[in-house]
């Protein structure tokens, strides 16, 4: 752990073009010896914002990887930019994926976030709806959706499906041969 924790200092010292101690005072670096470790260290640092009173939510936590990756689940995009994706467990087709579910990590997030804590000034309020619920997340659709990604010729929300459609109709019509459902 030494030589790691050396390696570390001295390159963002390089970076930095400064010297000194890198781990000080309230910085630390453990290791993350198994899952549970990995998902207790991604919730702390997601949480950060809300335990320092900065914001409310996670969607609204500036410079978090959680609300990067609800910002992907609005997008178009399958998952958030420069981060690992959810790989579930067990991870059979991305083994360098995370080992746990999106929507596990998500409500793990929001009830930790929820437990107030005495030695913090913030915290999700028992007030706030759950964040699937704030996401539009049902969990019971999510599930059928999350099973049956393989059948049929379209996944999505009800509304993204008849949204997308009229244009799926166009590219048939144009000679685009969709496979039947």
């Amino acid at each position: 752990m030494r030589l790691l924790n050396q390696h570390i200092a001295t390159e963002a010292n390089r970076e930095d073009q400064c010297t000194g101690h890198f781990w000080e005072g309230r910085f630390k670096s453990q290791a993350l010896l198994d899952e549970k470790a990995l998902a207790a260290a991604m919730a702390y640092v997601d949480l950060n914002p809300i335990r320092a009173g900065m914001t409310d939510s996670p969607e609204s936590s500036d410079h978090t990887s959680v609300k990067a990756r609800i910002e992907a689940l609005h997008s178009d995009h399958t998952h958030a930019e420069g981060l690992l994706v959810f790989a579930g467990y067990p991870r059979k087709d991305m083994p360098d994926g995370i080992p746990f579910r999106l929507i596990d990590y998500l409500e793990l997030v929001d009830w930790t976030g929820r437990q107030v804590r005495d030695d913090k000034r913030g915290h999700i309020s028992d007030t706030l709806p759950p964040l699937l619920e704030r996401l539009g997340i049902e969990p019971a659709l999510w599930l059928k959706t999350a099973s049956n990604i393989e059948v049929g010729n379209m996944v999505g929300s009800e509304t993204s499906i008849k949204a997308a459609l009229p244009l799926l109709q166009r590219q048939r019509a144009s000679g685009l041969r969709l496979p039947d459902s």
